[in-house]
């Protein structure tokens, strides 16, 4: 009984210069259920790997023109050719020949004349590692993702916040540029959900989360939960006007959710107040010291009456800031 696991949608690129191997090759492996594409010389298989993008390569090493070694070296350097398995047919058995397969990234290899139960086996078998390594790659990235996304508002967690954070403050003090942060916090959030209840509290986050999110559009940017009721956004590369441009967007689409808040003491909506803080870090200096300034803007924003982004600034006076706010 053939074993279907697998391998009945598996496409497998067959290339030898010889048309009897090739039609050989083509029906052992159609009798298994395999798909099968074929390929007379190294560079059609290379043209033939990018349009088709097979389960594994079966390829003669010795070929002219381009034989299989250069062949199977030139096939690992395309983007699609992580999972691809290469099984190399030779009728070489020399050590130098069997070491040189393997070091240009062939992952077995069958001798000739071949041994059609050997091929197949280490065919179902190699897709089948194939495809469970990506099955398992797959589930590492999505554990990944879940361990550093807020559950709830499906932006950031405080854990990636301050592992990226981190990240980005060592990068633009090794290249001398600004970094950007935006601290943010619902309006009377407390007030709302004594109103409205936790699940409206839960769905009027997740809508603030979005809002903030399609405010920050750069694929460095960064929106996290920091806590609660409060938002992060990083900006790389990001200098005081442009952060006080994300801000000032931010805040106004919020305000433009148009959720009702009978609970707030300055509006009929959900609003928010943002704390705006750049710097181009120094070496071997913390990233908590542009936290610490944003946190300190926020708190001028709530101050000044809420529902406005406040700037921070150091001066050289004797309460050593200066607060920017617009509404």
């Amino acid at each position: 009984m053939k074993n279907h696991f697998l391998e009945d949608q598996s496409l497998i690129l067959i290339v030898d210069d010889e048309p009897f191997i090739r039609a050989q090759l083509r029906l052992s492996l159609q009798c298994e259920g395999y798909r099968t594409v074929e390929a007379q010389d190294g560079r059609e298989a290379l043209t033939v790997f990018k349009q088709l993008k097979p389960d594994i390569v079966l390829l003669d090493a010795i070929m002219p023109d381009m034989d299989g070694f250069e062949c199977c070296t030139r096939l690992q350097e395309l983007d699609n050719s992580k999972y691809t398995p290469v099984l190399m047919i030779t009728g070489l058995e020399d050590q130098e020949s069997v070491d040189r397969a393997f070091e240009v990234g062939a992952i077995d290899y069958v001798t000739k004349p071949i041994h059609w139960a050997v091929l197949r086996q280490r065919v179902r078998r190699l897709i089948q590692q194939s495809h469970l390594q990506q099955k398992l790659e797959a589930a590492n990235r999505e554990l990944q993702r879940l361990v550093t996304i807020d559950e709830l508002t499906q932006v950031a967690n405080r854990r990636r916040f301050e592992e990226y954070c981190s990240q980005e403050w060592q990068c633009m003090a090794r290249e001398q540029l600004p970094l950007s942060l935006i601290l943010c916090d619902v309006d009377f959030f407390k007030a709302y959900n004594d109103t409205y209840g936790h699940r409206a509290g839960d769905r009027c986050l997740q809508l603030v989360a979005k809002a903030i999110q399609d405010s920050a559009k750069r694929p460095a940017d960064l929106v996290a939960r920091y806590g609660g009721e409060e938002f992060a956004v990083i900006l790389p590369r990001t200098d005081a006007e442009g952060a006080v441009h994300i801000a000032t967007t931010i805040c106004e689409s919020v305000r433009g959710l148009l959720i009702p808040h009978y609970g707030s003491q300055i509006s009929d909506y959900v609003t928010l107040s943002a704390g705006v803080a750049t710097a181009v870090p120094q070496p071997n200096s913390d990233f908590q010291e542009i936290i610490d300034e944003a946190d300190r803007a926020l708190y001028q924003a709530k101050i000044a009456g809420r529902d406005r982004y406040q700037q921070y600034s150091k001066l050289s006076t004797s309460t050593a800031f200066f607060w920017k706010s617009e509404v």
